[in-house]
C-alpha cells in the first residue's frame, strides 16, 4: 500500500471519494431493475424514478472526483535529483513483481474487452423488449465502437501526459459508471450508454500494452505482450458467454450491463498492486517514485546523463515527421482497418450470404464455428512466431494468411458453384485475421517513442475499431455491399498494409526499447 501512496496522483482520498460516489450512483438504479423482476425484467416504458436522476448525479460527480485525484502532483514537488538510467530492466530475469504486473493485466483485459463482447448477447433481448427492426438494433454495436474510437486515442494521449496508471484506474472507474444502463428504460438511452460504454472500455488495451511494454525485460517483452494481449481476448469474449449462458435465463439481458459494476470495482480494489511505468515517471521528473518501482521489479539504479536513457525532446518531437516513421504509421493504420472491416464487417455479413446459397441459419453458424476453433491456438502460435522468430515477419505472415483466405472466397464466391466449400478460405481469414490483431499492437508498442508511445498505440487501437464503425455505418444504412466486392476492397487495402509494413517495419525482437527509439530518431533502421 505504501508503494500505491507514492504513485498516488494530487488527492488519494478524493479518487476514493469519486470511487464511493459513482458505486453509490450505480447501486440507486437497482432498485428499479429489482421491481420489474416479475415481468422479465422488462422495463420498456417506465418512467425514470428519483432515485435514478440521483444516481446519473452522483456517478458525473464521482467520475470528476476521482480524475482530479488522480491528476498529476505540482511540478514544485517533483524530485530534482540526477536522472536515472535503466541498466536492468533490459537484461534482467523474470521476478514475481514482473509476473504480477502480467497477470493484473490480463485480468483487466479480460475484463475490459468482455463488456463489447457482451453485445451480441443482449441485442437479440433488446429487439424483442423494444419491439425494434435489426436495422435499429444495429445503432447500439455502432454507438459502442464510436465510443471506443473516441476512447483509444483520448486514454493514449492521457497515459502519455498523466501516466499510464493513471489512465487504467480512470478507465476502471468510467466503466463501474456505465453499469446504469442495465436500467435504461428508453431505447436511446441505451443507445448513448452504449456509446459511454465503448468509450470505457475502449482505452484500457493500448495503455496496457505501453505500460507492459515499458516494464518487461527485453528477452520477454515480445511473448508477454503477445500472450497478455491473446488471453485478454479470449478470455473476454470466454467470459461473455459463460456469463449470458449463466445468467441471462434467470437475470434477463440487463444483468450483462449490471457486470460492469463488480467487475470495475474488482480493478478498482487490485489498483494497489499496479505499477506506474519507471519509464514515464523519469520523463516527467518524479524520480524517487521511478526508483521506488524499479526497486520493487530488483532493478539496480545508476546515476547518468540525462541523454542516456531518452534522446533529446527535440528531437523525439520530430520523429513523426520523418519518412519512415509516417510510412510506419500508415502501415499500421491500414492493416488495423483491414482487421476492423474484416471482423466488423466481412465475417458479419457473411452468415446472410451463406443462407442465401440455400444453407439454413444453423448450418451457416456451424460453419463459421469450425473455423472458430483455430482462433485461440492462433495466439499461441503467435506467441512463439513473435518472441522466437521475427516481429516484422509474423506481423506481415499473418497479413498474407489473410489476403490469401479473402481471394480464396472471393473465387469461390464468383464461381458457378458460389460458396460450394467455404471452410478452408475462412478458416485462413479467421486464423490470419486474429494472429493480426493479437501482433499488431504489441509491435505498434515497439515501433514508437516513449513520449508518443500511448498516443501512436491508441490511434492504431482506434482504426481497428473504425473499420468496425464504417461496416456497422453501412448496416445501419441498409448500404451493405455484395460479398465479392467486400472482399476486393478490403483485400487491396490488405496487400497495401503489408507492402507498407515490408518496406517502413522495424524487427524489433531482443532490441532493446531504447535501441530502438534511436533508430526511429536516426531513421535509418528497416
Amino acid at each position: 500500500m505504501r508503494l500505491a501512496l507514492l504513485q498516488s496522483g494530487r488527492s488519494t482520498s478524493a479518487f476514493w471519494l469519486g470511487c464511493a460516489l459513482v458505486t453509490i450512483g450505480v447501486v440507486l438504479h437497482l432498485p428499479m431493475y429489482w421491481i420489474a423482476r416479475h415481468h422479465g425484467f422488462v422495463l420498456a416504458g417506465m418512467p425514470m424514478d428519483a432515485n435514478m436522476l440521483c444516481g446519473m448525479a452522483l456517478i458525473l460527480i464521482g467520475a470528476a472526483c476521482a480524475a482530479y485525484g488522480l491528476l498529476p502532483k505540482p511540478r514544485s514537488f517533483l524530485s530534482r535529483q540526477a536522472p536515472l538510467a535503466l541498466a536492468p530492466p533490459e537484461d534482467a530475469p523474470l521476478s514475481r513483481a514482473h509476473w504480477g504486473l502480467a497477470t493484473l493485466l490480463s485480468i483487466a483485459l479480460i475484463i475490459d474487452i468482455m463488456k463489447p463482447a457482451s453485445l451480441g448477447f443482449v441485442t437479440p433481448g433488446m429487439r424483442a423488449e423494444y419491439g425494434v427492426s435489426d436495422e435499429t438494433v444495429a445503432w447500439l454495436p455502432f454507438s459502442a465502437l464510436a465510443g471506443t474510437v473516441l476512447r483509444s486515442f483520448l486514454w493514449g494521449w492521457l497515459a502519455d501526459v498523466y501516466g499510464r496508471r493513471a489512465s487504467i484506474l480512470l478507465s476502471s472507474v468510467m466503466f463501474t459508471g456505465t453499469s446504469l444502463c442495465g436500467a435504461m428504460p428508453e431505447f436511446g438511452w441505451n443507445v448513448f450508454m452504449c456509446f459511454m460504454m465503448g468509450a470505457a472500455a475502449g482505452g484500457m488495451l493500448p495503455v496496457a500494452y505501453a505500460l507492459l511494454a515499458e516494464t518487461m525485460p527485453t528477452k520477454h517483452r515480445g511473448w508477454s505482450l503477445v500472450l497478455v494481449g491473446g488471453i485478454g481476448a479470449v478470455g473476454g469474449y470466454f467470459a461473455a458467454s459463460w456469463c449470458s449462458a449463466l445468467l441471462q435465463p434467470t437475470f434477463g439481458r440487463r444483468i450483462m450491463w449490471f457486470l460492469n459494476l463488480p467487475t470495475g470495482l474488482a480493478l478498482i480494489a487490485l489498483s494497489p498492486l499496479l505499477p506506474e511505468s519507471a519509464r514515464f515517471l523519469e520523463r516527467v521528473g518524479r524520480l524517487h517514485e521511478a526508483h521506488a518501482i524499479l526497486a520493487r521489479f530488483g532493478v539496480r539504479v545508476r546515476s547518468a546523463p540525462a541523454a542516456a536513457t531518452e534522446p533529446p525532446a527535440r528531437i523525439v518531437a520530430q520523429t513523426l515527421r520523418r519518412q519512415h516513421l509516417i510510412g510506419l504509421t500508415s502501415a499500421l493504420t491500414l492493416s488495423a482497418l483491414t482487421w476492423g472491416l474484416v471482423t466488423f464487417g466481412l465475417l458479419l455479413w457473411l452468415p446472410s450470404a451463406l443462407v442465401a446459397t440455400g444453407r439454413s441459419v444453423g448450418a451457416s453458424s456451424a460453419l463459421i464455428a469450425q473455423s472458430t476453433l483455430f482462433a485461440a491456438p492462433t495466439i499461441l502460435v503467435c506467441t512463439l512466431l513473435y518472441s522466437r522468430w521475427s516481429t516484422k515477419r509474423s506481423l506481415v505472415l499473418m497479413s498474407v494468411l489473410t489476403i490469401v483466405g479473402l481471394f480464396a472466397l472471393g473465387a469461390q464466391e464468383a464461381g458457378p458453384d458460389s460458396l460450394s466449400a467455404p471452410l478452408v478460405p475462412l478458416t485462413l481469414i479467421v486464423v490470419g485475421s486474429s494472429g493480426l490483431i493479437a501482433i499488431l499492437l504489441p509491435y505498434t508498442a515497439e515501433n514508437f517513442p516513449l513520449r508518443i508511445r500511448g498516443r501512436t498505440t491508441g490511434w492504431i487501437a482506434d482504426c481497428s475499431k473504425l473499420g468496425g464503425l464504417l461496416a456497422q455505418g453501412l448496416s445501419v444504412i441498409g448500404a451493405v455491399p455484395r460479398l465479392a466486392t467486400a472482399i476486393v476492397m478490403i483485400g487491396i487495402l490488405a496487400i497495401l498494409s503489408t507492402l507498407l509494413v515490408i518496406l517502413y517495419g522495424h524487427e524489433t525482437r531482443d532490441r532493446d526499447l531504447r535501441e530502438l527509439e534511436a533508430s526511429a530518431v536516426a531513421g535509418n533502421e528497416k
